[in-house]
């Protein structure tokens, strides 16, 4: 071979790559575990202080509302549009709203409001935490006696947990509300039919599978913001990477466990 490599040592090499890889996924789940294990055994102690998870429930949520606003007005009047272009000529345009409402409550609501509160609220708790960390901070919390699970990671995966829901409920009603727009001045749709189809079709287990979903999705994306903040080593840098890791990682498990909640949820609790 041109760098002197015969196949079976490229292939060993590759095979050491893979084991190393492996190797260290195991032991970033191993750590991420412990946290998750801390932080429930403290939990399970006492809750967080409440003037604490407030700070925390505003940070994430109300001051995330304006985005989810404007990405769930849009995410319904794009669902309306695509949904009246693919019914012409084959399906009634009565059942538009139904459409509409059962892919925003089941699937685009939960999920797109994970992502984007990923990306904003994952980004900031990975930076908070992550600049605390490489000013040693967090060192100071231990040497006075502080627990930093209890005092910091507890009360922000519990208000992620918390807010997600609230927002989805908020982001299904706005973007319902986007598709009836759309559908009403666009697409030609009557008032009336567009309500009676969300009538006719609305399916509370819809609404407590996506509330289901955004439970765990808020769980994904305090966790993955807090682990990221806390392993940040190496100044500025370290926290750049902490952040770009923390909404990554949160983003591609909440995919994930978007498709494994779907399959749960749909085939056995309501099936």
């Amino acid at each position: 071979m041109a760098n002197g490599l015969t196949g079976e040592e490229v292939a060993l090499r590759g095979f050491r790559f893979l084991r190393s890889r492996a190797g260290d996924a195991l032991a970033e789940i191993g750590r991420v575990s412990l946290l998750i294990g801390e932080m429930l055994q403290l939990l399970v102690r006492r809750l967080p202080a409440f003037r604490l998870l407030v700070q925390q429930m505003n940070a994430i949520g109300v001051d995330s509302l304006w985005l989810v606003i404007v990405v769930s007005l849009f995410t319904g009047a794009v669902a309306a549009v695509q949904a009246a272009y693919q019914f012409t000529a084959v399906v009634p345009l009565k059942f538009l709203s139904a459409v509409i409402m059962r892919s925003v409550v089941i699937e685009l609501g939960p999920v797109l409001t994970a992502l984007v509160i990923g990306g904003r609220v994952g980004a900031s708790i990975a930076a908070e935490l992550g600049t605390m960390k490489v000013t040693e901070q967090i060192d100071a919390l231990r040497a006075m006696g502080i627990n930093p699970v209890r005092y910091l990671v507890a009360p922000r995966v519990t208000a992620a947990i918390i807010m997600l829901p609230i927002l989805t409920i908020y982001a299904d009603a706005i973007a319902i509300f986007g598709g009836f727009v759309v559908a009403v001045n666009v697409v030609g749709v009557s008032a009336a039919t567009y309500m009676q189809g969300l009538r006719e079709y609305f399916y509370l287990k819809d609404v407590m599978s996506g509330i289901v979903k955004s439970l765990f999705f808020g769980g994904i994306i305090g966790t993955m913001g807090c682990y990221y903040g806390f392993q940040t080593e190496g100044g500025a840098e370290g926290v750049g990477k902490a952040t770009t890791g923390a909404v990554v990682t949160s983003c591609v498990l909440v995919l994930i466990l978007d498709y494994i909640l779907a399959s749960i949820l749909f085939r056995v609790v309501f099936a």
